[in-house]
């Protein structure tokens, strides 16, 4: 007789029977895209019957038009209160919940990351958008409190982060220069070049500062430094029960991985 499928496995037909692809239900639930991909075959989502398939996407479209409707509503009423379109609306939503410009915007605005990295700067610069995002961070500040998911995310977010979602660093040309100034080449004034290593702080309306421990500048220059990740994990793994079971999933497996590599245990990636 066949074994029954577990919760988790129903989760996942559902949303695949409601028009998710694979690597969305793989987010959505914790899990890797393979393991999603294996249920699908194994337990042959293709082969259900085609009405029920058909209701679901019938039920799909009915709440999107709904969402349509409601977004129209929004926009009235955003622009009858702040002069906002409901994008820039979104978008300052977006950003009181992140403080990264690029994100919120490429959400907001369903665009190329490199898009937003140019417009999420403009969209801060602009008077109505900051007075919006100060109200809904004066809002949030009164009325919304810090509960324990939102402290779990903050350590999976610690636990996650990586240096260079805040800095950049390579090797690039550049003139080499003297006491006289720039140098230049005596028979082609072609100006002489030398590469370098270099390390470039990226603008903070495009990072989360929350994540950051500490900005200083010193003698040798500017720093920066994060929260201690495998501080974050050590709470993570005594507070399991404080996240939800998406959260529980992601940060298992975060510690999962940080064992196997404090051990010795070459990493599966």
């Amino acid at each position: 007789m066949p074994r029954k499928p577990d919760e988790k496995i129903e989760q996942a037909r559902d949303l695949y029977l409601n028009g998710s692809k694979l690597i969305e239900i793989a987010n959505d639930l914790g899990i890797p895209e393979g393991t999603v991909r294996s249920w699908k075959n194994r337990y042959k989502w293709d082969g259900d019957s085609n009405a029920t398939l058909q209701k679901n996407k019938c039920n799909v479209a009915i709440e999107k038009k709904k969402k349509s409707k409601a977004v129209e509503e929004v926009t009235d009423e955003v622009l009858e209160n702040s002069g906002l379109t409901a994008k820039q609306q979104l978008f300052c939503i977006y950003y009181v919940n992140s403080y990264n410009a690029t994100t919120s915007y490429q959400k907001a605005y369903e665009c190329k990351r490199e898009t937003a990295m140019v417009n999420g700067s403009k969209m801060l610069r602009n008077t109505k958008v900051r007075e919006e995002i100060e109200k809904l961070k004066k809002e949030k500040c009164e009325y919304v409190l810090f509960d324990k998911e939102d402290i779990f995310q903050w350590h999976l977010n610690i636990a996650t982060a990586s240096i260079t979602d805040f800095v950049s660093f390579g090797r690039e040309k550049v003139q080499l220069t003297n006491m006289f100034g720039p140098v230049v080449d005596k028979e082609t004034k072609e100006p002489v070049m030398k590469e370098v290593n270099y390390v470039k702080f990226k603008e903070s309306d495009d990072v989360d500062g929350r994540l950051i421990k500490k900005v200083k500048m010193g003698k040798d220059g500017a720093s920066i430094e994060l929260y201690d990740a495998y501080k974050s994990m050590e709470w993570l793994s005594r507070n399991m029960d404080s996240g939800t079971e998406r959260q529980q999933s992601i940060a298992s497996q975060i510690i999962e991985a940080y064992g196997k590599r404090k051990d010795g245990e070459p990493d599966d990636g």
